[in-house]
């Protein structure tokens, strides 16, 4: 009869060499994917190939084969119910950061619309205070 602290350290045991091997596989072909991507990024943007006005496009394009790299290879981020809690806090860093670029964009957009209202030069400034006034 085992007890519990024996059966704890019965999954503790380390990996098989086909786990390693297998990890080591993905963490590889994770690293091959990145290079072949950054290179392909980097070559769109130096030679003439690609039309100027679409090379925006390919490059958001790569960003985004990049990061769905790095989240599986590296991250283990799947859809599997084991990484529900992964892709929660995946979605929620993602929400806050969109949120505060896009509320970044929204006030500077605000301002640079009142500062346009302003007068520009000092004489007209000083006219429209003493009108005010």
């Amino acid at each position: 009869m085992k007890t519990d602290v024996q059966e704890s350290r019965h999954d503790e045991r380390p990996s098989a060499p086909a786990d390693i091997r297998t990890s080591l596989l993905k963490y590889t072909g994770g690293l091959v994917l990145s290079i072949i991507l950054t290179g392909v990024s980097f070559w769109a943007s130096a030679s003439g190939v690609v039309w100027a006005g679409g090379l925006p496009v390919l490059l958001a394009a790569q960003a985004i084969a990049q990061m769905g790299v790095h989240l599986l290879m590296f991250l283990h981020i799947s859809s599997g119910p084991e990484s529900a809690n992964n892709i929660m806090s995946l979605a929620f860093g993602v929400f806050v950061v969109a949120l505060v670029i896009f509320g970044s964009i929204i006030i500077m957009n605000n301002l640079d619309g009142r500062m346009n209202d302003m007068p520009t030069d000092s004489h007209s400034a000083m006219i429209s205070l003493d009108s005010h006034g």
